[in-house]
């Protein structure tokens, strides 16, 4: 979808990467890790899109372990906030991830029947989350990872995730355990919840 908007994958890519994290710098041996994408293609999105704007490239010295004597200067990218269209990008790139999203769940739903689930994390902008995705139920961990695969494949980044059984969502809950309630009372999205109040949300 959004390859076909910005001309490659590669660049979408990179842009979701540096448009979701916004206050976030990057050398490309981390984005060449992240993205499984090559140093090269890359260099070359990065080097287009620092000449349109977009991203700001910056220098910084790194010193050494054993003097503290600066050795060598590392090249970071970084998104620009003042770039005029950022908002708008940045919010065209957060819809994208809920379009994913909803055919994750709609997949999820193919191979089993989810009492509890909400995005946080990397879907909601939200670091101090422990994991990306919370789902309550009996799931086959194989399929589930076939469609989570196609979801880091959609978006261009790895999906931490967590399964609980209902029953010890439930304990969690009554003990109110710190992972659950970061989630719950976090930035979160919840898109199933058939715990509470047996109402989907999504």
């Amino acid at each position: 979808m959004l390859e076909t908007i910005f001309g490659s994958i590669s660049r979408v890519k990179i842009l979701g990467r540096l448009l979701l994290s916004p206050n976030e710098s990057y050398q490309v041996k981390n984005l060449v890790k992240e993205l499984k994408l090559s140093s090269p293609t890359i260099r070359g999105e990065l080097n287009n899109l620092v000449k349109f704007g977009l991203i700001k490239e910056e220098k910084r010295p790194v010193a050494k372990s054993d003097n503290k004597k600066y050795s060598k200067i590392v090249k970071t990218f970084r998104v620009n906030q003042q770039f005029l269209l950022f908002e708008e990008l940045r919010a065209l790139f957060t819809k994208a991830q809920l379009l994913f999203s909803q055919k994750f769940v709609n997949d999820l739903q193919k191979i089993c029947h989810p009492k509890f689930l909400a995005l946080t994390g990397v879907f909601t902008d939200y670091s101090k989350s422990q994991t990306d995705i919370l789902l309550v139920g009996t799931v086959r961990r194989r399929a589930f990872l076939t469609i989570l695969n196609q979801l880091e494949k959609d978006l261009g980044h790895e999906i931490n995730y967590t399964i609980l059984s209902e029953k010890e969502f439930n304990y969690r809950e009554r003990i109110m355990d710190v992972f659950l309630y970061g989630v719950l009372d976090g930035k979160s999205l919840i898109l199933i919840d058939q715990i509470h109040d047996g109402r989907e949300t999504f």
